[in-house]
């Protein structure tokens, strides 16, 4: 064992030593999870404000205004033309000058009165749905909190409800889903890069044959190899959370440990997934397309972090289910934002564990100690 042990050591100390060497695993692992970071969590929401909005208002009352001006009150909606015909709605969304208009009704205040419903029409352009959804999303929220005695019918489709009450995010920011799926997208792409060049760096060198040469047996060389990437996998967690945390206030609601520990499992089994891809391969390039392709690309993709894991066909939830990408996901919004324990955690983290394992060990039986 401590012959293992021993072996095991000086082939991470030589691996630390060939990172620390080379700059560009230094950038990899430490300066393009900032830079992901900042370019994803700033440009990418889903936050659509100053929605342009007409007001045809054929009642004219003091309750028809205070309807107008509740929804431009927020921000959700900037009031761009206010009309005195509703047919001229349709000429202006036909322009692109709006994206929704408001068609209020006379009677509106009479209704009220008189203690019955009072019906608006919220028109939206549909021809980008998702500035649909959510104008209509917005729309709906702020006339249930404003209490308004108001049916808003939406696309000539009568809605009513009670008031809505949104838990763990109540200002709706895209940032809390965005954010844990750039912090997963990151840790795991960038833990497959790391390792998918290891082995195959090896070979483009000609250090093969010296590691041959050397006694030390192929779960000795895997297990070495891991450990500097696996220290450094810890430093990406820390440094990805906190920046996380500082840069968009996204909050930790449950436990910060078992956010390492689950961080760490992530890592693992994505580092055993590179480095499999390094030990098939001979050239870098081979092994980091290798690593795309099998790896972290369709695990992305199926994930649910691009597109709702319940919208898709049950053949892609199958593959996604298989990938530890999609269960890190969940666990990581379940702890930062829904404050989950471990209790709950256990059916996310048995398929990480699982890959993790099943990586380690195909890429131990996949590294032969020959040259052919």
């Amino acid at each position: 064992m401590r012959r293992f042990i021993r072996r095991t050591k000086a082939i991470a100390h030589k691996e630390l030593i060939h990172m620390m060497r080379d700059a560009r695993v230094v950038y990899l692992a430490l300066g393009l999870p900032v830079v992901m970071l900042a370019i994803f969590g700033y440009a990418v929401s889903l936050d659509i404000d100053h929605i342009p909005l007409a007001v045809a208002d054929e009642d004219g009352t003091r309750a028809s205004r205070r309807l107008s001006e509740a929804l431009v009150a927020g921000g959700a909606f900037v009031r761009r033309a206010d009309l005195s015909e509703p047919q001229d709605v349709e000429i202006l969304f036909r322009r692109g000058e709006i994206k929704a208009a408001l068609v209020i009704p006379k009677g509106y205040q009479r209704d009220l009165a008189r203690g019955t419903i009072g019906t608006a029409q919220l028109l939206v352009d549909g021809s980008d749905g998702t500035v649909a959804a959510i104008a209509i999303g917005d729309a709906v929220r702020i006339v249930e909190s404003v209490n308004l005695d108001t049916r808003l019918s939406i696309r000539e489709r009568a809605w009513q409800g009670p008031p809505i009450r949104t838990r763990f995010n109540p200002a709706m920011r895209s940032s809390y889903n965005i954010v844990p799926g750039v912090i997963v997208m990151i840790l795991g792409m960038v833990s497959t890069l790391l390792t998918a060049l290891t082995v195959a760096r090896e070979w483009e060198r000609g250090n093969m044959e010296q590691l041959f040469a050397t006694p030390v047996s192929r779960s000795q060389v895997i297990v070495g190899k891991l450990i500097p990437y696996a220290v450094l996998g810890f430093i990406q967690t820390l440094l990805i959370l906190t920046l996380a945390s500082y840069m968009f206030d996204i909050p930790i609601v449950g436990s910060l440990t078992l956010m390492f520990g689950c961080s760490m499992l992530f890592v693992l089994s994505m580092l055993g997934f590179g480095l499999y891809a390094s030990v098939t391969t001979k050239t870098q390039l081979l092994a980091v397309q290798l690593a795309a392709t099998l790896g972290y690309m369709p695990a992305m993709l199926l994930s649910g972090f691009l597109f709702p894991f319940d919208g898709m066909p049950r053949w892609a939830k199958w593959i996604g289910e298989a990938m530890p990408l999609t269960h890190y996901l969940r666990a990581t919004r379940d702890i930062l934002i829904r404050g989950r324990g471990p209790e709950a955690m256990l059916a996310e983290l048995g398929p990480i564990l699982a890959f993790a394992l099943v990586a380690s060990v195909a890429a131990t039986l996949a590294y032969r100690r020959r040259l052919d």
